[in-house]
């Protein structure tokens, strides 16, 4: 390693927890670095924890905030120069100089009072610097203002992230988001939506379970059950207002549900889909009816999934029974025109990021004009057009949504949407296409969680 000279400040970088650019006070009174960090705590498995914080780079500016975590080598207690001690969590990382990187050990602590966000004390400094006590700034001098640019955000190190999966249920599809979470190095925790509750406030919004305030979480994932919508997007919301990333926001997921207003969603962006009509009042059945076509019809409750509540009507008769029936139980249900030409197939479009990632053929049982594989019907991939690829992702965007299962009837008129569904499984398309899905996930998760740039303040 070369020969280096450090005066009493220098610039640094620490490149593993994406700070590229720190002015650091060369202390060889210290024998510990330190780093200043607030906002610390532990995650991660007893037996290999992590710590998490956050890092304002620049001295007065609070505004710029950099999370970093990292592996946690100990926990120890160092005495300051004033003779205070203090526990600090102890981390391990790179040190890069002047074009030369060795790792070393850093402290965690409050250094806001100090102009300096880093300490570099003997432990840091190897056989091959040189202190020049009354000198500053001998090495290659750094600039701030690599925390206002987009190349922050491409440098940015990949680092463990604390990701919580909201889910009432242990299937596929959860166990997967941890299993994938977990081998990438990320700690992924499931939380019982219904079990959640929040203190509502302006200064600190909270979510709280079981008695404790949820820690801060990198990125949420819903897996909201139907039957739970309201109350699992009023928690998604609560976490949206801390400003923790959500792949599928509140808003999306409540639209998506409903399905009358998710028709007029698709309607409104010029979405292609199943001519749709919805009325309140038994007298307007006749209309209602006219206004879709003639039989067969399909009528569907707003509510229903997985295939449950959806009815297909062969007879203009047995529509204005079904429409009777519904009625009858004060449901909410809208009619739509049957494509008979889909031939009880459709595609399932899985949408990540504004891309369709995969997509299967799903055939329904025999005898059954729905697809659903919770019906018992069958899938195998299938290769879509560019206007099932377009109309798929343009269906995603309209509700915001950053994963969603789109379905498609293949109609002589061009893909029709059934249904945006914002809690897609992944069993049945990971089976049939064996691709990884929720990899797909944890990679938009990954590059939406890296620093934001900043824009310069106007002087």
């Amino acid at each position: 390693m070369e020969e280096l000279t450090f005066g009493w400040e220098e610039w640094i970088a620490l490149p593993d927890l994406g700070l590229p650019a720190l002015k650091a006070k060369v202390d060889t009174g210290a024998r510990t670095s330190a780093l200043h960090a607030h906002d610390i705590e532990i995650f991660g498995p007893a037996a290999k924890p992590k710590v998490r914080f956050n890092v304002h780079p620049i001295a007065g500016r609070e505004d710029i905030s950099i999370t970093c975590s990292a592996p946690l080598v100990d926990r120890r207690e160092v005495t300051s120069s004033n003779g205070e001690s203090e526990q600090r969590f102890v981390i391990s990382t790179l040190l890069d100089v002047g074009g030369q990187s060795w790792p070393i050990e850093v402290t965690l602590t409050n250094r806001a009072g100090m102009n300096s966000r880093m300490l570099l004390g003997r432990q840091a400094l190897g056989d091959h610097i040189t202190i020049s006590a009354t000198e500053r700034k001998m090495q290659p001098e750094l600039s701030y203002d690599v925390y206002h640019t987009a190349s922050l955000r491409r440098a940015a190190p990949q680092r463990a992230l604390r990701i919580a999966v909201l889910s009432r249920e242990d299937n596929y599809s959860t166990r997967r988001l941890v299993e994938v979470g977990e081998d990438r190095g990320h700690t992924v925790e499931v939380i019982d939506t219904t079990r959640c509750y929040m203190a509502i406030n302006t200064m600190a919004p909270e979510v709280h379970y079981d008695g404790k305030r949820l820690p801060r979480y990198d990125a949420v994932i819903p897996r909201i059950g139907a039957s739970v919508t309201p109350y699992g997007c009023a928690v998604i919301r609560q976490f949206e207002t801390i400003g923790t990333y959500c792949v599928n926001g509140s808003a999306g997921i409540l639209a998506s549900r409903d399905k009358l207003h998710a028709h007029q969603v698709l309607a409104g962006k010029r979405i292609g889909m199943p001519t749709t009509a919805f009325a309140a009042s038994p007298k307007d059945t006749s209309n209602l009816m006219a206004l879709v076509g003639t039989a067969p019809l399909i009528v569907k409750l707003l509510e229903s999934t997985q295939g449950k509540g959806v009815v297909l009507a062969e007879t203009k008769k047995a529509a204005e029974s079904v429409i009777d029936a519904f009625r009858g139980l004060k449901a909410n249900f809208l009619v739509q025109d049957f494509v008979k030409e889909a031939a009880g197939e459709d595609i399932r479009c899985l949408v990540v990021a504004g891309k369709v990632v995969a997509a299967m053929k799903r055939t329904g049982a025999d005898g059954d004009f729905r697809s659903n594989l919770h019906r018992g019907g069958s899938a195998k991939v299938v290769r879509i057009t560019k206007e099932e690829r377009d109309t798929a992702v343009r269906a995603a965007r309209a509700f915001g949504l950053g994963k969603a299962g789109v379905d498609l009837l293949r109609s002589e008129t061009g893909p029709k949407v059934l249904e945006v569904n914002s809690s897609p499984g992944f069993e049945g398309i990971e089976t049939a296409t064996g691709k990884d899905i929720v990899g797909k996930i944890y990679d938009q998760i990954e590059a939406r969680v890296k620093p934001q740039p900043l824009r310069k303040r106007k002087s």
